[in-house]
């Protein structure tokens, strides 16, 4: 537990967002405590948990990469398929837009349980968290884009 502060400032400095750099954090630890029988003692702890928050860190960054070519080839082949009209645009270029305001984790668990329907087991083995972990982030996800929508409403 010492060493959560010091995880908490490393994973601020690469994620640049408050949300994610928790969620690394708790990833880590997660990670970390299921992985305990891999510690050799004597080695550096810090150095250890400091890896797995990195190796964490680089796979959400390709994961989410990878992740915005694929809804940027979507969104491009479904526009010339089908144009919606002018309210059903802009409500879903909204939808796209507080989207992505969301960290990667919460975005990802959104998409997953509200977009493709999959159970809360489904979308925890994916992500390879626990079933309460993706609750979690779901509630969370839901929570700020409610904010982030109310938000845009009082300003319009």
């Amino acid at each position: 537990m010492a060493l959560v502060p010091a995880l908490r400032a490393f994973a601020r400095f690469l994620a640049r967002n408050a949300s994610q750099a928790d969620d690394l954090v708790q990833e880590t630890i997660l990670q970390a405590l299921a992985k305990a029988d891999q510690f050799s003692q004597g080695s550096n702890l810090k150095a250890w948990t400091f890896s797995i928050l990195r190796n964490l860190f680089l796979e959400q960054a390709r994961r989410s990469k990878k992740e915005q070519e694929v809804l940027d080839h979507y969104a491009s082949r479904t526009e010339s398929l089908n144009q919606p009209s002018a309210p059903d645009r802009e409500a879903i270029r909204d939808l796209d837009h507080f989207l992505w305001q969301l960290s990667p984790l919460l975005r990802e668990s959104l998409v997953l349980i509200g977009a493709q329907e999959m159970t809360y087991e489904e979308a925890a083995l994916i992500c390879n968290v626990s079933v309460g972990t993706m609750k979690t982030r779901v509630s969370r996800a839901r929570t700020q884009l409610l904010e982030l929508t109310q938000t845009a409403a009082g300003k319009a």
